[in-house]
């Protein structure tokens, strides 16, 4: 070699690569573990480029035909190393490839490939031209030595990052065989990267799957143990992977522990080519119900780990883990922030239909298994029946309620249509918050003695979702605490029938007094066929809001209670029998009866009087007047 090819030559990075260098690593990229996501893609990228032209050229192979990548870690030496026995580079490539800031050669690369009609199965990495610069993140220095399949020179490259390169002929004895050394000289805030178990974590988490098997040493004069064997699981037959492979695979991109309970393995082909491999945990993840909503579906492009954080689903199927594997979709030059596109919109549509798709017919051919997911994550996929419009009939199917006949069982909307009454033509449902309270509500009293179901919904979504349901089998939803019941039309079962329905001469005098007396506090007063039992209940109006929606809505500040609900009394009742019967110049007496069914029925209907002092008052002229004093 001569003395000139020894010596060692500076040169200036090209397109300001210091300020550049100083967006990336600050702007750019948000998360310092991508280095190595980038650096093994490069790798990967220069095993794949020699596989392809070992097909023209076998003998550049040699005696080292098995391609792969090594990541040694030496802590006490400040140092990390990724290792490739690829392509290798020669000194204008090095020059070409890491002294240009967006030129990696792939580019280069692919246009001979596309010209020469390339094999199938060719698959190339990284064609972004800046993610080796992420080393710096965590480097303060960085040399790559490379030796190009079948040449004799070895070349070092080598940079601080901070504005100059410089390259020299490599000593024999630290080149590579064949492929690229990248040798990262870790800052001090960085030595966790060298750490064993933070090794592992980063290199399964973020390349664990590209076509190459991946070992690790994880310190000097340690022999390499895999980590990856080069083969995306979610590419392979589903014929070809076990049910423990699944399971293995499910935890390590779930960090559970548990068996998962349903698993969506699918390919799409056609406009759209792209890999899905999905889970429904068997058990609730402890981050179910953070308020961010976010997801965790792993991007991968190429099996190239992207990101988990491009929403591939839906926030109400946030509970799915897995992975989507992309063969061409478009991403920035940062790969890093995955650009909406049409692409993106399609891919997600299609693996929230094959997810859901996949619950209904475990809903429908296991119902015991669905019931245990439902239990995990109903309230969650409720959220879907308020925000996804397009999937409410499948999400409905879906669903699963307690309600008045269930007993212990929650039952779909399809079993309650089954079991509906003659005349019945609405699907009624009471919203709150605790079931026991719910049914001793005396708003259900008209439906039990007509033996109608009713759902009972307990979740807080319960209350949003109803609101704008749309129908299912050509039935709507009715609230059974809003506007008229419409029960005149279903038949009492034969004990309700034996209630005297007698009701007071003067009730009707009683109602209109009522409804003058109470003012503003209601819109009306009537007599009501929902109750059998219990003297009084509040309702909501036909056009107002439920009840327990405005409740809700009232204590997260987001609406005042104005709307003015209405009292039912139960003309059969014989309490309002008998007050319906008062002397109608007793007016004091009858202005505080009113006043105190109100305040009963609200008290019934989970709140408190309307005004505390007042009640106080019109219970202790009550009081005493019933003990003569």
């Amino acid at each position: 070699m001569t003395a000139e090819a020894q010596a060692t030559e500076t040169h200036i990075f090209e397109a300001d690569v210091s300020r550049l260098l100083h967006m990336m690593v600050h702007s750019v990229y948000s998360d310092r573990e991508v280095f190595m996501r980038e650096l093994i893609s490069n790798a990967a990228d220069a095993c794949e480029k020699l596989r392809y032209e070992s097909i023209s050229k076998p003998e550049l192979l040699g005696k080292d035909p098995k391609l792969r990548i090594t990541v040694s870690a030496d802590k006490d030496a400040k140092s990390l190393t990724i290792e490739d026995n690829g392509i290798g580079m020669s000194r204008e490539e090095l020059s070409d490839a890491l002294g240009t800031i967006a030129r990696s050669g792939t580019r280069a690369f692919m246009e001979r490939v596309e010209a020469g009609k390339a094999a199938d199965g060719t698959q190339l990495i990284g064609q972004f031209g800046v993610g080796f610069y992420s080393a710096f993140m965590v480097a303060e220095r960085v040399d790559v030595i490379s030796r190009q399949a079948g040449s004799e020179e070895a070349w070092r490259w080598s940079s601080d990052g901070k504005g100059e390169y410089s390259i020299a002929a490599a000593d024999e004895l630290e080149a590579p065989a064949r492929g690229t050394r990248v040798v990262l000289h870790l800052t001090d805030d960085a030595l966790s990267f060298a750490e064993p178990f933070a090794l592992n974590r980063l290199v399964t988490s973020h390349s664990g799957h590209v076509p190459v098997p991946i070992s690790i040493v994880e310190k000097p004069g340690e022999e390499a143990q895999e980590v990856a064997d080069g083969t995306a699981l979610w590419l392979k037959s589903k014929n070809d992977i076990s049910p423990e492979e699944y399971t293995e695979f499910y935890r390590s991109v779930a960090g559970q522990y548990d068996e998962p309970a349903v698993t969506v393995h699918f390919r799409a082909e056609g406009r759209h080519e792209y890999s899905t491999l999905a889970f429904v945990p068997g058990t609730r993840p402890f981050d179910l119900f953070d308020q961010d909503r976010k997801g965790h579906m792993r991007l991968y492009v190429r099996r190239v780990f992207i990101t988990d954080d491009a929403e591939l689903l839906p926030r109400y199927l946030r509970f799915v883990r897995g992975i989507v594997d992309s063969a061409d979709l478009p991403l920035n030059v940062s790969r890093e922030m995955i650009q909406e596109s049409p692409l993106l919109a399609a891919i997600r549509k299609g693996v929230t239909s094959r997810v859901l798709g996949e619950l209904v017919k475990l809903a429908d051919n296991d119902a015991e298994a669905f019931g245990k997911v439902w239990e995990n994550f109903g309230v969650v996929l409720k959220e879907g029946l308020y925000e996804d419009f397009e999937r409410k009939d499948q999400l409905l199917k879906l669903a699963r309620f307690q309600s008045t006949a269930s007993g212990d069982k929650a039952r779909s909307l399809s079993e309650y249509i089954a079991g509906m009454k003659p005349g019945q033509q609405h699907i009624y449902y009471m919203t709150g918050d605790d079931r026991s309270r719910l049914e001793a509500s005396p708003q259900l009293e008209g439906f039990k003695a007509r033996g109608i179901e009713v759902l009972l919904l307990t979740d807080p979504i319960d209350s949003f979702w109803v609101l704008n349901a749309p129908k299912f089998e050509e039935k709507d939803f009715r609230s059974v605490t809003q506007g008229g019941s419409e029960l005149a039309d279903i038949a009492l079962t034969d004990e309700a029938k034996k209630t005297p329905e007698e009701t007071a001469a003067g009730m009707p005098e009683f109602l209109a007094f009522a409804k003058a007396s109470l003012g503003d506090l209601v819109s009306d007063v009537r007599a009501s066929d929902r109750l059998t039992e219990s003297a009084v209940c509040l309702v909501a109006s036909d056009t107002g809001p439920d009840l327990q929606f405005e409740r809700l809505m009232h204590a997260a500040g987001r609406m005042e209670r104005g709307s003015k609900p209405i009292l039912e009394i139960n003309p059969h009742n014989e309490r309002i029998r008998a007050l319906a019967d008062l002397a109608s110049d007793d007016t004091r007496l009858r202005d505080d009866l009113a006043h105190l069914l109100y305040d009963e029925a609200r008290v019934l209907d989970g709140d408190k009087p309307a005004d505390a002092k007042a009640f106080s008052e019109r219970l202790a002229r009550l009081v005493t007047r019933a003990i003569g004093k």
